[in-house]
């Protein structure tokens, strides 16, 4: 019999205090009465009363729209950046690029928030842009904070590449340009992908970056929850809480399920190789001795 050891404890423990209080949300998502905390029993009018709330559904749509805005600029970006960091050993300024590409990673996220809004203050008196605060100046700040992780991400992938595969393209007669996106891209697109869903979690989850650059009719989602939280949790938010968990759980089954899918029949490949090769080095002693009896 199997012992309840500490480390299955610990296990327990901390599952359960990640996604217990997940698990209350989407119950208390369902009761009836109007005060979070007491049960008034089971009941969908919240949910259907998110078709009506406007101010909600629009926040929960601009937050979705900013956070595939910035998804998409951040792994271009970051991806570029890391190319620069990796690729390129020797240019002046390498040490102080590279410290620029990560300095959102431990910088507080006031002092960034601040200091774009500053600059888009001193843009808005020198140039004229932007003339106001809204989904445009989100989405450049959201970029500038998630490109980092991106970066960071990628560069580690690029430097465990065989470098070897692009050079045998280049003496081929590929241009770097091609090179890159016909064998660099596909080889470090599970990266992309890692650093893209996470610039989409960061962005859609912000509340100080937005709140110091966004302006009115530009209230993102989580500007919404916090400012309804300070007079108190409405049941809608538990719905539209509800709701993120299940599309994010949806989401993540469907890139494990095709992950997965991708890893077998990988695995498939390389053993239908493997087999095909030993069948070949079977058969080539038998053909020799053929050869050598006749």
């Amino acid at each position: 019999m199997k012992r309840f050891g500490f480390s299955k404890f610990m296990l327990i423990f901390g599952l359960s205090f990640i996604y217990l209080p997940m698990l209350i949300l989407v119950i208390y998502s369902f009761n009836a009465s109007k005060l979070v905390t007491v049960w008034g029993g089971w009941s969908f009018k919240w949910y259907a009363g998110l078709l009506d709330n406007t101010q909600l559904m629009g926040s929960v749509v601009r937050s979705l729209e900013i956070a595939c805005y910035t998804a998409v600029a951040a792994v271009a970006l970051g991806t570029l950046a890391a190319f620069v960091l990796t690729r390129v050993t020797r240019f002046k300024g390498r040490t102080l690029f590279g410290g620029l590409v990560t300095a959102p990673l431990v910088m507080p996220e006031v002092i960034t928030g601040l200091s774009l809004l500053l600059l888009f203050v001193a843009m808005a008196q020198l140039i004229g842009w932007p003339q106001e605060r809204g989904i445009v100046t989100i989405w450049i700040a959201h970029t500038t904070f998630c490109a980092a992780y991106v970066a960071v991400v990628v560069s580690s992938r690029l430097r465990e590449l065989d470098l070897s595969i692009e050079e045998a393209a280049m003496d081929l007669g590929a241009k770097p340009f091609k090179v890159f996106f016909l064998i660099t891209i596909p080889m470090i697109a599970p990266s992309l992908a890692a650093g893209g869903m996470m610039s989409f979690a960061l962005s859609l989850d912000d509340l100080v970056l937005a709140s110091f650059v966004s302006g009115p009719g530009s209230t993102t989602l989580p500007m919404e929850v916090f400012s309804a939280v300070r007079l108190g949790v409405k049941p809608e938010i538990n719905a539209v809480a509800s709701l993120i968990l299940l599309a994010v759980s949806i989401v993540t089954f469907m890139v494990w399920y095709f992950s997965r899918r991708a890893e077998e029949s990988r695995k498939r490949a390389i053993q239908e190789a493997m087999d095909q090769t030993a069948s070949e080095s079977w058969q080539q002693p038998k053909k020799q001795m053929a050869q050598a009896t006749a």
